[in-house]
Protein backbone atom coordinates (compact mmCIF):
# COMPACT_ATOMS: atom_id res chain seq x y z
CA UNK A 1 0.00 0.00 0.00
CA UNK A 2 2.57 2.41 1.36
CA UNK A 3 4.31 1.83 -3.04
CA UNK A 4 1.09 2.45 -4.37
CA UNK A 5 1.31 5.56 -2.63
CA UNK A 6 4.99 6.54 -3.73
CA UNK A 7 4.08 5.68 -7.36
CA UNK A 8 1.14 7.90 -7.22
CA UNK A 9 3.03 10.65 -6.20
CA UNK A 10 5.99 10.17 -8.72
CA UNK A 11 2.97 10.00 -11.34
CA UNK A 12 1.50 13.11 -10.31
CA UNK A 13 4.82 15.01 -9.98
CA UNK A 14 6.15 13.75 -13.70
CA UNK A 15 2.71 14.98 -14.83
CA UNK A 16 3.29 18.10 -13.91
CA UNK A 17 7.02 18.78 -14.77
CA UNK A 18 6.12 17.42 -18.27
CA UNK A 19 3.30 20.03 -18.48
CA UNK A 20 5.84 23.43 -16.81
CA UNK A 21 8.56 22.04 -19.28
CA UNK A 22 7.22 22.89 -23.13
CA UNK A 23 5.34 25.92 -21.12
CA UNK A 24 6.37 29.55 -23.42
CA UNK A 25 7.01 32.18 -20.99
CA UNK A 26 5.15 34.59 -23.12
CA UNK A 27 2.22 32.73 -22.58
CA UNK A 28 0.56 32.91 -26.09
CA UNK A 29 -0.13 30.81 -29.04
CA UNK A 30 2.29 32.91 -31.49
CA UNK A 31 5.96 33.20 -31.56
CA UNK A 32 7.97 34.25 -29.40
CA UNK A 33 11.57 35.06 -29.03
CA UNK A 34 13.20 34.59 -25.82
CA UNK A 35 16.73 36.38 -24.57
CA UNK A 36 17.68 34.80 -21.27
CA UNK A 37 21.19 36.97 -20.00
CA UNK A 38 21.99 38.04 -16.40
CA UNK A 39 23.39 41.02 -14.78
CA UNK A 40 26.80 40.01 -14.76
CA UNK A 41 26.55 39.68 -18.91
CA UNK A 42 25.07 42.85 -19.92
CA UNK A 43 27.97 43.49 -22.19
CA UNK A 44 26.78 40.88 -24.32
CA UNK A 45 22.88 41.90 -24.24
CA UNK A 46 21.85 40.86 -27.71
CA UNK A 47 20.59 44.26 -28.57
CA UNK A 48 19.04 43.03 -31.90
CA UNK A 49 16.08 41.30 -30.53
CA UNK A 50 13.52 43.64 -30.86
CA UNK A 51 14.24 44.05 -34.26
CA UNK A 52 12.81 40.80 -34.80
CA UNK A 53 9.50 40.48 -36.90
CA UNK A 54 6.57 38.58 -36.62
CA UNK A 55 6.93 37.89 -33.26
CA UNK A 56 6.56 39.15 -29.48
CA UNK A 57 9.70 38.95 -27.81
CA UNK A 58 11.03 38.71 -23.92
CA UNK A 59 13.73 39.25 -22.01
CA UNK A 60 14.41 36.83 -18.65
CA UNK A 61 17.12 37.94 -16.53
CA UNK A 62 18.60 34.74 -14.87
CA UNK A 63 20.11 35.99 -11.81
CA UNK A 64 17.05 37.84 -10.88
CA UNK A 65 14.64 34.71 -11.80
CA UNK A 66 17.12 32.06 -11.27
CA UNK A 67 13.90 29.24 -11.60
CA UNK A 68 13.96 29.95 -14.91
CA UNK A 69 17.72 29.01 -15.73
CA UNK A 70 16.46 25.24 -14.87
CA UNK A 71 12.92 25.35 -16.19
CA UNK A 72 14.30 26.22 -19.75
CA UNK A 73 17.18 24.03 -19.83
CA UNK A 74 20.13 27.70 -19.58
CA UNK A 75 23.67 26.75 -19.41
CA UNK A 76 25.02 29.39 -21.13
CA UNK A 77 23.91 33.14 -21.08
CA UNK A 78 23.04 34.85 -23.59
CA UNK A 79 20.37 32.03 -24.79
CA UNK A 80 17.36 33.04 -27.35
CA UNK A 81 14.64 30.71 -27.46
CA UNK A 82 12.28 30.42 -29.92
CA UNK A 83 8.48 29.60 -29.22
CA UNK A 84 5.50 28.65 -31.45
CA UNK A 85 2.98 28.29 -28.91
CA UNK A 86 4.18 26.22 -25.77
CA UNK A 87 6.54 24.25 -27.56
CA UNK A 88 10.46 25.79 -28.32
CA UNK A 89 11.11 25.56 -31.37
CA UNK A 90 14.86 27.13 -31.87
CA UNK A 91 17.56 27.62 -29.66
CA UNK A 92 20.63 30.27 -29.70
CA UNK A 93 23.49 29.74 -27.37
CA UNK A 94 26.47 32.08 -26.68
CA UNK A 95 29.70 30.94 -27.12
CA UNK A 96 32.46 30.01 -24.84
CA UNK A 97 33.23 33.94 -24.31
CA UNK A 98 29.42 34.63 -23.61
CA UNK A 99 28.78 36.02 -26.90
CA UNK A 100 26.34 35.49 -29.13
CA UNK A 101 27.14 34.47 -32.48
CA UNK A 102 24.14 33.83 -34.11
CA UNK A 103 23.00 37.06 -36.13
CA UNK A 104 19.48 38.67 -35.99
CA UNK A 105 19.50 37.32 -39.79
CA UNK A 106 19.73 33.88 -38.45
CA UNK A 107 17.12 34.49 -36.20
CA UNK A 108 14.73 35.75 -38.35
CA UNK A 109 15.29 32.90 -40.53
CA UNK A 110 14.13 30.47 -38.42
CA UNK A 111 11.22 32.57 -37.38
CA UNK A 112 10.56 33.11 -41.26
CA UNK A 113 11.07 29.08 -41.82
CA UNK A 114 8.32 28.29 -38.65
CA UNK A 115 5.68 31.13 -40.22
CA UNK A 116 5.85 29.00 -43.64
CA UNK A 117 5.76 25.64 -41.93
CA UNK A 118 2.66 26.51 -40.66
CA UNK A 119 0.76 27.04 -43.62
Amino acid sequence: MKKLKYVIILLILMALSVSVKGQSPCGNDGLCVVQFNAGFNEANKVKWLGELTDCENKFIDIQTDAAASGKYKIVVVPTILIFNGEEEVGRFQANIMMKMEATKDEVQEKIDEIIMEDF
